[in-house]
């Protein structure tokens, strides 16, 4: 035991940190645990300013002319040695009579160097317009402008890129903006930090969190779905809090496609240097005619799917240094007969372990909520696909949906297991959307089992507890053991991964001020503890 401490407490101050710990006390970490559970009052005065930006705020405006570029971002592709820059060129146009523009009149090339003042390097890529589309009286349509994704390779990893991106034959550049790529594949190499958000939109709220995410100077942004918000509007622009309950009647659940201009608009200072990562949210969904869903989401960011044998831009992987990404999709089929699981399987199959330790996945609804918004609403993909993930030994779940902050102890089935992944939900970006504060396990919360399905996600899984306190109930009658800290509040995350065991998760609360923390805890990683649980990786992450 002594042994087992002395050698903890060295690895906490070998790793280079300078955050504050809670109650000055050493941070926790989940060698400490299982944790008592923890659930933080919820603050009245947390609301605040819960509206949208209007389309007159200048940071949503465009201030482009002509074909230049806007809306830039940067995505990662498999590996450290290539990325996608996205851009739009053109004006959108709303209303009865649109004209698409042609994608063919705008070049779409990138000029990049390691010198600021010598882009020697060139690469071109393909452009895409696409429109949503109502044909009921009334309701008006939108095309969006010319949207441009260009994949850049052979780079070299840790490195940072000067880049302008545009069309150089009609004088229609951007700006220089720069990004740095992700470290080499290996078991101690990292990104400094990783930002996690989910449930954004663009309200004040949300200009907060991003914000205070930038001063954390973030090298990924994860967005764990839920991007713009646009669907809770008609197409006329005029917003709705609750669309079902004002709109009942619509054949089609309208949505007001300009606000993810103006969520790109206001992204792009942050996203033009700092590479975004996005799976898909329910706000994402936006039927239209034809019976088209997911258009914008899959029209405007650049996805490795091709890259990571994914057939899909609704599920893909990447690697970050060390750290396998696995991001998943809760709105396609997710069953064990379904492509996405025949993928699932491959993808965890080739990840070694010894190169590329740390398995963190990422989808938008949560399989460990105790909210009573959307409880237990992702049973049939947990009942699916929750044992493949825990066999192979993924260290970390990154939810969002829930828009408030819970983290988990380590957990699998609804049972406290050390071989587990930790469980984190991170909904609480700042959505016009109602933040949730009710708990399924108080008193006379518990919902009604019928109503937590979401046909979006299709079957009706949720039943009583079988073992455990709880067993035989729909719900706890107290916080379950699970649930390791939970409270109603706006921030984001930070994950530091310091080596191939220790890693520091960090979320901060929007009204705190700099360097306090909301929650913080290390993340250690046991594999000689599962070896029984854990299947045993192919030799290589490149043959996949």
């Amino acid at each position: 035991m002594f042994l087992t401490m002395t050698f903890r407490w060295f690895l906490v101050f070998s790793v280079s940190i300078a955050v504050t710990a809670i109650d000055d006390d050493l941070i926790p970490s989940t060698l400490d645990g299982p944790f008592e559970p923890v659930t933080v009052p919820y603050d009245v005065s947390l609301r605040g300013n819960a509206v949208d930006l209007p389309d007159t705020d200048p940071r949503v405006r465009r201030c482009v002319e002509g074909f230049e570029p806007e809306q830039i971002s940067v995505s990662l592709s498999v590996n450290y040695d290539s990325v996608w820059i996205s851009w739009i060129t053109g004006e959108f146009q709303v209303g009865n009579k649109i004209k698409p523009l042609n994608p063919n009149t705008v070049a779409s090339v990138v000029r990049y160097g390691r010198s600021r003042v010598l882009l020697t390097d060139e690469a071109s890529g393909y452009s895409l317009v696409y429109n949503q589309l109502y044909p009921f009286e009334g309701l008006q349509n939108y095309t969006s402008g010319i949207i441009h994704h260009v994949r850049l390779t052979g780079l070299k990893p840790s490195t940072l890129y000067y880049y302008r991106c545009g069309d150089p034959s009609i004088s229609a550049m951007s700006d220089i903006y720069h990004f740095r790529t992700m470290p080499v594949s290996g078991p101690r190499s990292y990104p400094n930090r990783i930002a996690v958000v989910g449930d954004l939109g663009l309200t004040y709220n949300t200009t907060d969190t991003i914000h205070n995410l930038k001063s954390n100077k973030p090298d990924l942004v994860l967005l764990v779905g839920d991007v713009s918000y646009a669907n809770l509007y008609r197409t006329n622009g005029t917003g709705s809090d609750c669309y079902d309950c004002s709109f009942p009647e619509t054949p089609i659940h309208e949505t007001y496609q300009p606000r993810w201009d103006y969520w790109g608009r206001f992204m792009q200072s942050l996203i033009s240097r700092t590479p975004i990562m996005v799976i898909e949210g329910n706000h994402e969904i936006e039927e239209q005619a034809g019976k088209q869903s997911f258009v914008a989401y899959s029209s405007r960011f650049a996805f490795p799917s091709e890259e990571s044998k994914s057939s899909s831009p609704f599920y893909y992987s990447f690697n970050a240094g060390g750290i396998h990404f696995i991001m998943l999709g809760a709105y396609v089929d997710y069953s064990k007969s379904a492509k996405q699981y025949k993928w699932l399987e491959r993808d965890l199959a080739n990840v070694d372990r010894s190169m590329i330790p740390w398995l963190v996945a990422a989808w938008h609804p949560p399989w460990y909520n105790t909210y009573t918004a959307h409880y237990k609403e992702a049973e049939c993909m947990r009942l699916e696909m929750e044992e493949l993930l825990y066999s192979y030994g993924v260290d970390i779940v990154f939810n969002g949906h829930v828009h408030a902050y819970e983290r988990s102890n380590r957990v699998y089935n609804y049972t406290l297991d050390p071989c587990g992944p930790v469980h984190i939900t991170v909904g609480d970006g700042g959505n016009r959307e109602k933040m949730a504060i009710e708990h399924a396990d108080e008193a006379a919360n518990c919902p009604e089992p019928s109503s937590t399905h979401d046909e979006d996600m299709g079957g009706f899984c949720a039943t009583n507890f079988t073992r455990g306190p709880a067993a035989g109930k729909f719900c706890w009658d107290q916080q379950p053991d699970y649930s390791a800290f939970r409270e109603s509040s706006f921030g984001h995350g930070i994950l530091e991964v310091k080596n191939e065991t220790w890693a520091l998760w960090t979320w901060y609360r929007n009204q705190d001020s700099s360097g306090k923390v909301g929650d913080q805890v290390y993340i250690v990683r046991q594999p000689e503890l599962c070896l029984g649980s854990i299947k045993l990786p192919k030799s290589s992450f490149a043959d996949s």
